[in-house]
């Protein structure tokens, strides 16, 4: 069995993945292969000196191997795992504050607002590509993306390729760990549904062992929740009814209103952090771990992540049919009743040898399938303009977001980011 993990260099993503699998004792004496995939050389053999002394550190029996070149890698993989990204934070940066600087107000620009939509395209350009050699050299794989905006690339790699693809994010983990200190329960005793849109979802049920449903009264506490920074998750539970992400960064991204209580900071930015005097200590870096100068076990990701990675792939070889509670997937069967089926939901599922079986919840709240309609739209638009490479309809896709109010101003940005971050993005017409 073949794992194939692109974007293996990311110390945010890489490294948590690849102790995962190789910390996992149900992979043991499964003949597993687990392909690291870089296009950055440099990188790529830091990570694979690491990887390997996280094999001996567990004793693992996986084969490990390395490529810059994907093509040599996919060949007779079983799964396929993307989470990619060319000069992140550079460009991040950009997405932020161009869009500011033409008086667009908006939170993060990573996956909604204005400056999402450069960080779309960007991502498209990667992963569609890599989709495309997954349909030529392992068509059958599963493939697992990490690549954000999540449901705007998932969107995309569904309606351009025809590859088997779902995507996952660990952002319900917030939700559920709020849920259970509210409740003061492990989570283990809990049954959690959520359904919506990937950063922007909602809970629909919380049941204990007993069958006790506790959504009302959580809905209650968080409507009481006192935390500056979770003020908009307050207010979706004051006014809406609704316990949704407990992250006012993220679902601020998708409001017109989120500033009104986020303000308009860049969380990663100067005006984030003190300015001292001192030089900041400096961090080990990943080349002390891969050259042996720090412990084993001194590395947090040597402990693995909470991404559901390795637990789905598991899932699927051991048929164990586990309950999931978020995987992103086409709406195809209606899974979230009153929204189109053209477009990604997140959703609980089951998992067995015959892959993910998403779960049908029924009709999300009118009032919360109202915030996600205009997003979609905005996904659908992104998806043709990246194909037909239009200009034209990349327009029309900022003038759907909430954030946008200005049909000059928009033009004017959209040509300005097209021009600086045009090394990193497909010309268009």
């Amino acid at each position: 069995m073949k794992i194939v993990l692109i974007g293996a260099g990311s110390r945010s993503f890489g490294l948590g993945q690849i102790a995962d699998v190789l910390r996992c004792k149900e992979l043991r004496g499964r003949n597993v292969t687990l392909s690291l995939v870089d296009d950055h050389a440099g990188a790529l053999g830091v990570m694979t000196r690491v990887a390997e002394r996280i094999r001996k550190h567990y004793d693992s029996d996986v084969l490990l191997e390395s490529h810059t070149d994907r093509r040599a890698a996919l060949p007779n993989a079983k799964y396929v795992v993307i989470a990619v990204a060319r000069k992140r934070f550079e460009l991040w940066e950009q997405d932020f504050r161009v869009p500011l600087t033409f008086g667009f107000r908006h939170i993060l620009g990573e996956n909604g607002g204005p400056g999402a939509l450069f960080h779309t395209l960007r991502s498209l350009d990667l992963v569609v590509p890599i989709c495309r050699d997954v349909e030529k050299l392992c068509p059958d794989a599963h493939v697992m993306n990490f690549t954000n905006p999540e449901a705007r690339v998932l969107h995309a790699i569904c309606h351009l390729t025809h590859v088997r693809a779902a995507g996952f994010c660990h952002g319900v983990f917030g939700a559920m760990n709020r849920i259970s200190q509210y409740l003061n329960k492990p989570l283990e005793e809990l049954r959690i549904v959520s359904a919506g849109m990937n950063h922007l979802f909602c809970i629909m049920s919380v049941t204990d062992k007993a069958g006790t449903e506790h959504l009302p009264q959580l809905v209650r506490m968080a409507a009481d929740e006192a935390e500056p920074r979770l003020q908009l998750f307050r207010t979706f539970a004051r006014v809406y009814d609704l316990f949704t992400f407990p992250s006012d960064d993220h679902i601020g991204e998708y409001l017109a209103w989120g500033t009104e209580f986020h303000g308009i900071v860049w969380p990663y930015g100067q005006e984030s952090r003190k300015v001292t005097i001192a030089p900041p200590p400096e961090e080990p870096s990943l080349r002390d771990y891969a050259d042996g100068r720090l412990p084993q076990d001194s590395l947090w990701a040597v402990k693995g992540s909470r991404e559901h990675t390795v637990p789905v792939i598991c899932d699927i070889e051991l048929n164990r049919g586990s309950f999931r509670e978020a995987v992103n997937v086409l709406n195809t069967e209606g899974y979230i009743e009153n929204l189109p089926r053209d477009i990604v939901v997140e959703i609980p599922a089951t998992v067995d040898a015959k892959g993910l079986h998403p779960i049908k919840v029924g009709p999300i709240p009118e009032a919360f399938a109202a915030f996600l309609r205009p997003q979609y739209a905005i996904h659908g638009l992104l998806t043709e303009a990246y194909r037909q490479r239009s200009r034209k309809l990349l327009l029309q896709a900022l003038l759907l977001d909430p954030n946008v109010q200005s049909v000059i101003a928009a033009e004017k940005m959209l040509d300005e980011m097209l021009r600086l971050q045009s090394d990193f993005l497909p010309e268009f017409k």
